[in-house]
């Protein structure tokens, strides 16, 4: 019998399947406040991914929690402020604000040293895989830009970036440092996959200069997708935006899955480019088309994706991101449409 696991791997490997994998991606408000509704598409539409069960410790300069309206100051030692509870954090204070902090400034390497308390955390995690039939993914720390914006501000990293002084160079080789030790503790884990995240364009455009990014930031990618794949686990890269001026770069550097924003780009011509060598790890325009668009609109927007990319062959994830403004029926509208035949393709 096939299992979601099996079901995930073959999809990843572009092997034959009988469906697209499922990747419901319920938003923490919907978690609190629409339980009953949750757990009703869950069960008509069972996920075949679920997230590891693991949770970074505080670290020696967390203070407060994201979970409660307020401020909080992470690992890292910057602050957030959380407006309600299940709001998206905005970031209120930058550490390294001030270029001569950088000196004296260390990752929260207490994070992923094999220490008693992470290795409790990583053993919790490795008896979840063995008593799961499904793939396990885990969310990492690892996101070198978006560090460098949150440690520095974006203005001050964006400028750095673009001078290439010293002091910047000295913070990106510690969060390359710190990264690479982290995609090693999860390399010797028993998860399936491992995500890295960074947010990288806007909706019509990247962040930073793509020739930047190649240059500064896809050697980084390239060696965390080395040191996982060297222990057979499947890299998975989470981006928001229009990154299409660099999504052959992240094809060629062997990531598995990319998720980005499908609707601020070429659906067809990335498509035409790119399926056969790499997994689109969703999604449906989760900005105008899930809150905002009519029943019919919606299969419509799946049915865009699965005719470019839905080929039986593995290569497509059924990912959906569940915002507290996207009603129920939408939900499952998107997940009855995956389950529907297709016309045969051409």
């Amino acid at each position: 019998m096939t299992t979601s696991r099996d079901l995930v791997i073959n999809t990843l490997n572009h092997e034959l399947v009988e469906r697209a994998p499922r990747d419901l991606w319920p938003s923490p408000e919907v978690k609190a406040a629409c339980a009953d509704e949750l757990a009703e598409v869950q069960l008509r539409f069972p996920s075949d991914i679920i997230r590891a069960d693991f949770k970074y410790p505080y670290g020696k300069r967390g203070r407060g929690s994201p979970n409660r309206t307020g401020r909080y100051t992470d690992a890292w030692g910057c602050t957030w402020r959380v407006s309600h509870q299940g709001a998206v954090c905005e970031i209120e204070d930058s550490p390294l604000a001030d270029r001569k902090q950088i000196a004296e400034y260390k990752p929260p390497f207490e994070l992923v040293e094999d220490g008693k308390q992470v290795r409790a955390k990583l053993d919790a995690v490795n008896r979840q895989c063995a008593d799961v039939s499904r793939f396990v993914l885990v969310e990492t720390q690892v996101l070198p830009f978006n560090r460098l914006c949150f440690l520095r501000g974006f203005d001050a990293a964006a400028a750095d970036l673009q001078s290439g002084n010293k002091h910047t160079e000295t913070l990106l080789e510690m969060l390359h440092d710190f990264s690479c030790r982290e995609m090693e503790m999860w390399a010797e884990t028993d998860v399936d996959g491992v995500i890295i995240r960074d947010d990288l364009g806007s909706d019509d455009a990247l962040l930073l200069e793509s020739a930047l990014w190649r240059n500064v930031f896809k050697p980084f990618y390239r060696e965390y997708c080395k040191i996982l794949h060297a222990k057979d686990e499947f890299v998975f890269f989470r981006t928001n935006g229009n990154v299409g001026n660099i999504f052959g770069d992240l094809v060629r550097i062997d990531i598995d899955a990319v998720h980005t924003q499908l609707f601020s780009m070429n659906i067809e011509q990335l498509a035409k480019r790119y399926r056969g060598r790499v997994t689109f790890w969703g999604e449906i325009d989760r900005q105008r088309i899930l809150p905002f668009g009519s029943l019919d609109e919606i299969r419509k927007a799946v049915l865009r994706v699965r005719r470019a990319l839905d080929f039986g062959n593995g290569g497509i994830i059924a990912q959906c991101r569940w915002d507290a403004e996207v009603p129920i029926q939408n939900i499952i509208a998107v997940f009855e449409q995956w389950m529907a035949p297709l016309p045969m393709h051409l």
